[in-house]
């Protein structure tokens, strides 16, 4: 499920501005945004394995400094999700309303309402979908790396060995520190939606085994998939032809795939990068109805949220979830002049505030965790992933377009913790 949400349209149609930006020293970026995200998991696995609860970071927020923490923490994390899962329903309708040729509106209530049975359901059966989704687009990753590869090598036919020449014809890192530092920006979010394994694993039938497993599968995982296909496309594509892509048909990937002459390329991107969209979107479904739970089983929702079916699905936070999703679309929809953009400039800055409030979670509570299956982090590991988090923050506040996101989360995190203070704690 975390690699299903983390590999997603960002991917196949971001990636490109990130080398736009740092050229292929795009690389650099990704291996320090990767290693952030793999200390953050680190200990928010080592605390989920203690301690499994739907609210996860927020459950341990409260844990560590109380309600206005694991307020903050549960629903800035709702929120995050509601408003990406609106984008990215959005994206999704788009494209399959140019392949029916109806509405846009369309496909995005059928696909709602689809994703709504599917997580009313029992969680066994939501997982197994998810699985798959998931197995799919690992399936096209590899496959796209061996075509990549074989590329390179000039083993197709009517290819020849590549070489580094694109990589000399524009130079490491063409744009100098700031270019990587731009693309640091660029890709640093590029892996959120990874910590709701640590939200489903207290559904799981071993959450300690299970949350372990999963945090140890994604440091090879993410060089697999993102460092190894951002290699692939710096080395087949010049660096003048790569940017951001605004439809499949612009995609690296895509371009990648058309050197291998492959037919029909574009659509088949068309449709990787839908079911990335819809995979992704289920899981937030998923992962907000169960934070929302979570935050009424803990005085921070009303109670009504709490209830649960015959197989333990909290039934009402789910349709609470997909209302607000629903009304999220709208929201890509209308565009009321300041609102959105407003709204999606905070989503920005969300993961960061997640991230550290991890780590000083991690920090205060560290000496009380304990279990046969945890395997301690080293007691450097929170301050120095703090020092990094602190270093993007530094160049968010530097960079004009990035600025407004650390101003619009700080403005939407001082209205949530000024609520908590409103909400009666048992």
């Amino acid at each position: 499920m975390g690699l299903g949400m983390a590999v997603g349209a960002g991917l196949f149609l971001g990636v490109g501005a990130g080398i736009r930006a740092a050229g292929p020293a795009i690389l650099v970026a990704y291996i320090v945004a990767g290693a952030i995200v793999v200390a953050v998991m680190r200990m928010l696995g080592e605390m989920a394995a203690t301690h499994p609860s739907p609210g996860s970071f927020a459950t341990y927020g409260r844990l560590a400094f109380g309600n206005w923490a694991g307020f903050l923490l549960g629903w800035l994390y709702w929120f995050l999700l509601i408003m990406v899962g609106g984008a990215e329903i959005t994206g999704a309708a788009a494209i399959m309303s140019q392949w029916f040729g109806v509405p846009q509106w369309l496909p995005a209530l059928i696909t709602v309402l689809f994703f709504t049975a599917i997580n009313l359901a029992q969680v066994k059966g939501f997982g197994e979908f998810e699985y798959w989704f998931a197995m799919i687009k690992i399936v096209v990753i590899v496959g796209f790396l061996i075509i990549g590869t074989a590329l390179f090598l000039g083993l197709l036919p009517g290819t020849n060995f590549v070489g580094f020449d694109n990589i000399a014809e524009s130079g490491f890192a063409p744009n100098g520190i700031a270019g990587i530092a731009a693309g640091l920006l660029a890709v640093a979010f590029a892996f959120g939606g990874i910590e709701v394994v640590t939200i489903a694993a207290a559904e799981s039938k071993d959450p300690a085994a299970a949350v372990k497993k999963a945090v140890s599968s994604i440091i090879w995982r993410i060089g697999l998939f993102y460092i190894g296909s951002v290699v692939i496309i710096i080395l087949l594509l010049p660096y003048s032809r790569i940017d951001d892509a605004q439809s499949a048909a612009d995609s690296p990937f895509t371009q990648v795939l058309a050197l291998a002459n492959i037919p029909g390329a574009v659509g088949f991107m068309e449709a990787v990068i839908v079911l990335a969209l819809l995979s992704a979107f289920n899981a937030q479904i998923y992962g907000t109805s169960r934070m929302a739970y979570q935050q009424a089983l803990d005085g921070d929702a009303p109670a009504w949220l709490r209830r649960t079916n015959d197989q333990g699905v909290p039934i009402n936070s789910v349709l609470v979830s997909v209302f607000f999703a629903f009304l999220s679309v709208g929201l890509q929809w209308w565009n009321p002049p300041g609102l959105l953009t407003f709204l999606m400039t905070a989503v920005g800055g969300c993961l960061i505030v997640i991230w550290v409030m991890i780590s000083l979670s991690y920090m205060r509570l560290r000496d009380r965790l304990s279990g046969d299956d945890i395997t301690r982090a080293p007691s450097w590991l929170a301050p120095v992933t703090l020092v990094a988090l602190v270093g993007i923050v530094a160049l968010m506040l530097f960079d004009a377009s990035a600025r407004n996101q650390i101003l619009a989360v700080l403005a939407l995190s001082a209205v949530l913790v000024g609520i908590s203070a409103l909400t009666r704690r048992a």
